[in-house]
């Protein structure tokens, strides 16, 4: 299969899975300390989680078809940079889980634990089984101390300042730290400094256009992910 063909198909792939995210994305985004949604706005209870809209009685619904084209995206550029090395599996069924946190954190300031939980076991579970496959391009130990080392770093991080940094955070840092890890720690350090460095230019920027003061709450989640697709792109273009 040519580069061009794997990454049309899992861009095919991330938009399949990610037009039946909206339901889930408005299941998930409620304050901290309430119930998941049971029902629409409307009032029409909502069964099951994945959907094309949140409801589907309503004729319409937030995110349904931004965030198909964002996982489509995202599934496209994962795949020109991994090429066929087996490890791309495990980054595309990664990817809608990513995209629907960063949508619900944006939303509400919140990262689920049913996301974060599985994600921070599953990434350094199926890296494992990758490892055991011939022309894969990763050390799966070094993921095991990534995720280690990444989770604990933002558990300090919370430790120190708790209203700077949410557990939601600690608990995504350490199944992107698995991720990044693969690569190698270069790749590690990448990642993180550039999820802080996104989430340094965004903070600045709202300051700079008054839409926010320099104590205002910013969902960093989707900085978190940002910074680690873009190291885990480089570290896959380069291995």
């Amino acid at each position: 299969m040519t580069l061009a063909a794997l990454a049309l198909a899992a861009a095919l792939w991330g938009a399949l899975a990610g037009a039946v995210l909206p339901r889930a994305a408005h299941r998930f985004a409620v304050p901290a300390g309430e119930g998941w949604r049971a029902a629409c706005a409307a009032g029409h209870p909502m069964r099951g989680w994945l959907g094309r809209t949140p409801c589907p009685e309503c004729a319409a619904g937030a995110g349904a078809l931004l965030l198909p084209v964002l996982t489509a995206l995202l599934c496209a550029v994962l795949a020109l940079a991994t090429g066929t090395r087996p490890e791309l599996a495990v980054w595309l069924l990664c990817a809608p889980v990513w995209v629907l946190l960063a949508a619900v954190d944006v939303r509400v300031r919140r990262l689920p634990d049913p996301l974060t939980l599985p994600f921070a076991v599953a990434a350094p579970v199926l890296l494992g089984l990758v490892a055991l496959l011939p022309e894969h391009a990763g050390h799966w130990p070094t993921a095991l101390y990534g995720a280690l080392a990444l989770g604990g770093g933002y558990l300090v991080l919370f430790l120190v300042n708790p209203s700077g940094m949410g557990f939601g955070d600690v608990k995504l840092a350490v199944g992107t730290g698995a991720v990044l890890g693969w690569y190698g720690w270069s790749t590690v350090l990448l990642g993180t400094f550039a999820g802080f460095l996104l989430g340094a230019l965004w903070a600045g920027a709202l300051v700079l256009a008054r839409r926010a003061g320099r104590g205002t709450a910013v969902p960093f989640g989707p900085f978190l992910l940002g910074g680690a697709v873009l190291g885990l792109l480089t570290g896959a273009f380069t291995a």
